[in-house]
């Protein structure tokens, strides 16, 4: 094979790569295959926030069981955050009345335990064996939010 057919061959395997690995044009949800809360209930900071912040608001707001049982470690326990969805919801009632908190805009820390339990619910495991991953990771950081 000459050097052009293997630079061109070469060019081709990395073109197709990159395609394959891009990701579909969609809103946002399908793909992510997690439940999640619409983009039009979110506060216009967070809607003009980088992605990852949108999806972990988006997450934390439908996933409030789970979100619940999961700690944050970025010193949040002293604003009276008892839980990494308090990064996100102050409040909510039963009448889907929100009063969103504005810190996990600004703490990446929040964002990141948020987008490890989306990662790690996505492979199926357990409310349980997330806290434990949490737990494990993140304790370095600072004390548990959770009393």
């Amino acid at each position: 094979m000459k050097t052009h057919d293997r630079k061109f061959l070469l060019f081709g395997l990395v073109a197709i790569l990159l395609l394959v690995s891009l990701p579909a044009c969609s809103t946002g949800q399908a793909d992510i295959g997690l439940n999640m809360a619409p983009m039009d209930k979110m506060p216009a900071d967070v809607q003009s926030a980088p992605v990852t912040v949108q999806q972990s608001y988006q997450f934390a707001l439908a996933n409030p069981d789970i979100m619940q049982k999961i700690p944050c470690f970025c010193g949040c326990g002293k604003l009276g955050h008892t839980s990494n969805y308090s990064c996100y919801v102050q409040n909510a009632d039963d009448k889907n009345n929100i009063a969103f908190d504005d810190h996990a805009l600004g703490c990446s820390l929040c964002v990141d335990i948020t987008q490890d339990t989306m990662r790690l619910m996505k492979q199926g495991k357990s409310p349980q064996e997330i806290r434990a991953y949490v737990d494990a990771t993140y304790s370095k950081y600072g004390p548990s939010n959770i009393p």
